[in-house]
């Protein structure tokens, strides 16, 4: 049994002139949080768009849990167990949290939609949904509308979605964005839990949570990685000081 869940091999897309990406290349191994940084502008939405399967490269392979996934869309990589949340929620705001969780939990079973309200009247659907909304911390507020929630417990429903999916692999786009000290504090507990039910691609502005949570890192500038390896290997590259980190962060 291979220990690299995902594997991006020489990925390549350009928009016109421009490389966007530029062959990238990087693995999500079992256990592990593999954090994706760089400045604004590196590309790294281009490559999670890449590697969820919302953009097509023009070269290059992607492989999840030994099987190329290049050619499949983002619906098809989430039932191979690729769970992505994105920076900007995409919650039902008109649905409780428990429902919101529901039909992550029939949608995962590729349940047509037109079935999926009738579904949450479900008692088992009821209690599957139930534990994961206990696992990201959210058992008391099940009942609660999601356009209700604080800013953190959304991005926590975020997750429990997420799971819902049984995922193989998570990439996540910015967990921590819009917290203060004691939610991205939070946040960075669960996800240091989550680890173990799946590798966890981070991308991240927080560098304090990085530092924290990661494995691994990969800077990526300019569509390129440009270092990847343990986190004090790379904070002592001096190309990532100067195209990313500054010497303030490296303390």
């Amino acid at each position: 049994m291979t220990d690299e869940i995902l594997e991006v091999q020489d990925l390549q897309l350009a928009f016109g002139a421009l490389k966007a990406t530029d062959g990238v290349s990087l693995t999500l191994r079992r256990g592990e949080i593999h954090a994706l940084i760089g400045p604004n502008g590196a590309g790294k939405s281009t490559l999670i768009g890449l590697i969820a399967g919302t953009l097509r490269p023009d070269a290059g392979c992607i492989r999840l849990n030994g099987r190329d996934v290049t050619g499949c869309d983002a619906a098809a990589r989430a039932r191979a167990g690729l769970a992505r949340t994105f920076q900007i929620t995409t919650l039902a705001p008109e649905l409780t949290v428990l429902q919101n969780v529901m039909l992550a939990v029939a949608g995962a079973s590729g349940a047509p939609y037109r079935f999926l309200r009738p579904a949450l009247s479900d008692p088992a659907l009821v209690e599957r949904a139930g534990g994961f909304i206990a696992r990201v911390g959210l058992a008391g507020r099940r009942a609660v509308r999601a356009g209700d929630l604080a800013h953190g417990e959304r991005r926590r429903l975020d997750l429990a979605m997420a799971l819902a999916l049984a995922p193989r692999a998570f990439v996540l786009d910015e967990p921590m964005a819009g917290m203060g000290p004691d939610g991205a504090r939070e946040m960075t507990a669960l996800l240091d839990l989550l680890r173990r039910e799946a590798p966890i691609l981070l991308v991240e502005h927080d560098m304090d949570a990085v530092f924290r949570l990661a494995d691994r890192i990969s800077v990526l500038v300019s569509g390129r990685i440009i270092a990847s390896g343990p986190v004090e290997a790379v904070r002592a590259d001096r190309e990532v000081q100067r195209a990313y980190l500054g010497e303030e962060r490296l303390a």
